[in-house]
């Protein structure tokens, strides 16, 4: 369910999940972590992009199968992909078309370039569903977008677009839907054509608060751990489910 294509330096990871809108479950879970893995000690792999297709980026977790996981302890399929993408440390790239529901947009805070087709719908419904920010997106949302629009987001759970993501600064630039896949790709072979060392370096530089980065990622995890068995977040979930 994740294809890997690598050429020119630059791996590319593409969500193909596109009957559940790549909803993300435990087996995809796993393949992107094991790919980053292998990709961080591969040296013909200079950049990673991570992609949809042209019509959907994700809608986020599959909520049943990552609450047939058991406790969010470290060996849990998303827990090992969030600490695995925050740390990654070559440059990863994102082309992000539809839909860019929960980690779908939380992943995006750990890129370090990020394209978008117009009119993607992008949200973070944490509370929504009883729960709280996770991937470090309570630090590093207001970060780039200042608090009280991260507030909005991250609270309110409010859905906003890619041309607002744009305006904030967690899109580099909103591209035609039909030109996204190959913009993004030539920025990534851009970046793979340049010195390694030089990119690696400057990434690791930009990346000083990693150490913090990971404590916040920790911390969201425990309360997301409590609240996920809290009767609100069941009952809200119960709705979800019922309504699907």
């Amino acid at each position: 369910m994740i294809q890997q294509q690598l050429a020119e330096g630059v791996l590319t990871l593409s969500m193909q999940r596109f009957d559940k809108k790549n909803a993300l479950n435990l087996a995809m879970y796993r393949q992107l972590s094991a790919a980053l893995q292998q990709a961080v000690a591969d040296p013909a792999v200079r950049v990673v992009l991570l992609q949809g297709n042209e019509q959907c980026f994700s809608s986020g977790n599959d909520l049943q199968d990552f609450l047939s996981a058991g406790e969010l302890n470290r060996e849990h399929p998303v827990v090992e992909f969030l600490y695995t993408v925050a740390a990654f440390p070559k440059p990863l790239l994102a082309a992000v078309a539809g839909l860019a529901i929960g980690i779908g947009t939380t992943v995006l805070l750990h890129c370090d370039l990020v394209y978008a087709a117009p009119g993607c719908r992008l949200q973070l419904p944490f509370t929504q569903l009883g729960l709280c920010p996770e991937a470090a997106s309570s630090l590093l949302l207001p970060q780039i977008a200042g608090y009280q629009r991260a507030a909005q987001y991250l609270l309110l759970g409010e859905a906003f677009s890619s041309e607002q993501a744009a305006a904030f600064g967690l899109v580099n630039e909103v591209v035609p839907a039909s030109d996204l896949l190959a913009y993004a790709a030539s920025k990534a072979k851009t970046l793979a054509a340049l010195p390694v060392e030089a990119v690696l370096r400057s990434k690791a530089l930009l990346k000083a608060q990693q150490p913090q980065i990971e404590q916040v990622i920790a911390a969201e995890l425990n309360d997301f751990g409590k609240l996920l068995h809290s009767d609100a977040c069941q009952q809200r979930l119960q709705a979800f489910f019922s309504r699907k």
